[in-house]
């Protein structure tokens, strides 16, 4: 498992990994997408993202590698994607 923890050093270690691991975590996913990691959360509440298994709420949360990278390449999936994110901000920062 890659220790990632938002430096530009590490991005770019699971950027160039030339194969990425099975499961990713939560920062791994976020890098690979091009989102924050506080947005995956919102991407999973928003049934955009699922994660391995059932985990409880406040369990840590695993993706499959290959579904990240389809969605990743998938434009239309990032604009629903994009959407949900600000969507879920415009209406937290509105109350």
């Amino acid at each position: 498992m890659l220790n990632l923890k938002s430096t530009t050093k590490d991005t770019h270690a699971i950027l160039n990994c030339p194969r990425l691991p099975a499961r990713l975590n939560t920062t791994e996913t976020a890098v690979l997408l091009g989102f924050q990691e506080h947005d995956i959360p919102v991407l999973a509440a928003a049934n955009l993202l699922a994660p391995l298994g059932k985990p409880a709420p406040n369990a840590p949360k695993y993706f499959a590698a290959v579904e990240i990278a389809a969605l990743g390449d998938n434009a239309e999936w990032l604009t629903k994607a994009t959407k949900a994110i600000a969507s879920h901000w415009r209406k937290k920062n509105g109350r």
